[in-house]
């Protein structure tokens, strides 16, 4: 089984209290696809300027990600500008420009609509209804929100939320949607709004999975040199759903498995700016940790 994921591939610029780095490549998509390519076949549907050097992502070629569905438009890549605190888990946006990201409208093919597993990256709420819309009922839909959409367009988000299967947020997003102060509360309620699991993302203090039977919490791997947390989140969900493609599972099991496997994932991309460690890792590195962090976790 594979996955599609739409999403954004785009330039970051990221600075830290002691390095920066400057137009890296970034984006949901290809922070989303460099994970889940280790465990499934992986589609991306996105757009790019004619400013964007297409040799940057053939590492994702060289593995199972198809990315025959990037579209190339006239005009500037999405950039996106941000700078990091101290404790590296606070960030300020410098800047933001959408560029050819602003008119993204996408399409799926015969072979897009076939996906049993769907990732809907940090998008206009409408479209990725819109994306649901094109899609032949595909079994797992799992999708990611910010604050700029649960504060400017809610209808739209909560009409979407109605629709997935999974919610992938962080715990700050998680109580602005349902305007609360209480985590585990604000979990449950989020359940309310349709999706049958909700996993919080903490940065540094891991994470939770809450459904309507099941409570699962996880540290996040101990890292020695966290380096550019940018992308974490969507590096956690590529091995979040690349797993559940793997597995072919859809159960709370499986769902506590994938959160390992996510977790594993962004502990990798932390140390490193961009996609960097993402290129070099290897699938023996991958299993080494997800042993390790195994036994971390295991009374």
């Amino acid at each position: 089984m594979g996955v599609l994921v739409v999403g954004s591939v785009a330039f970051d610029s990221v600075k830290t209290p002691e390095r920066e780095a400057n137009d890296a490549i970034g984006g949901s998509a290809t922070y989303f696809s460099a994970a889940a390519s280790f465990y499934a076949p992986v589609d991306v549907i996105a757009v790019v300027g004619n400013d964007f050097p297409l040799e940057s992502l053939d590492f994702l070629r060289e593995r199972q990600v198809d990315i025959s569905g990037l579209e190339i438009k006239e005009g500037k890549t999405f950039r996106w500008a941000g700078e990091y605190a101290a404790d590296m888990n606070d960030r300020r946006t410098i800047d933001t420009q959408l560029n050819v990201f602003s008119g993204f409208k996408p399409v799926l093919t015969d072979r897009h609509r076939a996906h049993d597993h769907v990732f809907l990256a940090n998008l206009d709420p409408d479209l990725q209804r819109e994306v649901l819309s094109q899609a032949d009922r595909p079994g797992i839909v799992a999708c990611d929100t910010m604050d700029f959409w649960i504060s400017g367009n809610r209808a739209s988000l909560l009409s979407t939320l109605s629709r997935v299967d999974v919610l992938i947020i962080n715990d700050q997003e998680a109580l602005q949607l349902v305007d609360d102060n209480n985590l585990v509360r604000a979990s449950e309620r989020i359940l309310e709004l349709g999706p049958r699991a909700v996993v919080v993302k903490r940065g540094a203090h891991g994470a939770t999975l809450c459904t309507r039977d099941a409570w699962y919490g996880i540290p996040s791997y101990p890292v020695t040199s966290v380096v550019d947390p940018t992308g974490a989140g969507d590096t956690f969900a590529g091995g979040f759903m690349g797993y559940l493609a793997q597995s072919g599972d859809r159960g709370v099991g499986a769902l506590k498995r994938a959160m390992v496997h996510g977790s594993v994932m962004a502990s990798f991309n932390v140390e490193d700016f961009s996609v960097r460690r993402l290129v070099s890792l290897t699938e023996e590195e991958i299993a080494d940790r997800h042993a390790r962090f195994l036994e971390m976790i295991t009374p």
